[in-house]
């Protein structure tokens, strides 16, 4: 399967490393998935569309984001909301009549699989310890970029993990956000995990 856009932005640019993460997912064929950060929904429609393929609708998918432009975050990373396109601003200004970046249009990017999803607002740091949620098989972090976000994201998530659960983060080595990479490979240690750097931009957590 082909990595797609879908018209909207996305922190995977290259249709390459696009197709490079589906491919990852596709060696577990994940039925349970759980996305930290999910954008304009672009990840979670493929990651969607991946699992509908090979499982029809016998699948769940969680994906948790701030959704909220006005929020500052200290030490955070925040990403460009506005459209190099324009195009793009005038479609969803004037047609959609969604802001993209927000609950509602990632549900009807998402709504012919409206029954396997729940999508979640809110700061990773306080919802993901009472998140209700178990035998995960695979966990794509994507979310904040500081340390102790990263960290804390890693470490709540580990409790969510089937067994033989895969854990993926993006933006390992991003030169702007050393706390991604601190965070970690400090958790790597700490757990005695395998692990895999790929294309330097993912890493790839097994236990």
């Amino acid at each position: 399967m082909k990595y797609k856009k879908y018209f909207r932005k996305t922190s995977i640019k290259k249709k390459v490393i696009g197709n490079l993460f589906l491919e990852e997912i596709q060696k577990k064929n994940p039925k349970k998935f759980l996305e930290i950060g999910i954008f304009h929904g672009v990840t979670a429609r493929n990651v969607c569309d991946l699992m509908y393929k090979n499982h029809g609708f016998e699948f769940q998918y969680t994906g948790i984001d701030i959704f909220d432009e006005g929020v500052e975050v200290k030490n955070e990373v925040v990403p460009s909301y506005k459209f190099n396109n324009p195009l793009k601003t005038i479609y969803f200004k004037y047609f959609k009549r969604l802001n993209p970046y927000s609950v509602k249009a990632v549900e009807d990017l998402l709504k012919k699989y409206k029954k396997n999803i729940n999508i979640i607002k809110g700061n990773t740091n306080t919802v993901l310890k009472d998140l209700n949620l178990s035998d995960v098989d695979y966990i794509f972090i994507d979310g904040g970029h500081d340390y102790n976000t990263v960290k804390n994201d890693l470490e709540c998530s580990k409790k969510f993990l089937s067994k033989d659960g895969v854990i993926l983060c993006d933006d390992y080595d991003l030169t702007y956000a050393p706390g991604v990479k601190k965070a970690i490979d400090e958790f790597v240690a700490a757990n005695n995990c395998k692990h895999q750097i790929i294309l330097e931009r993912f890493a790839k957590i097994e236990f």
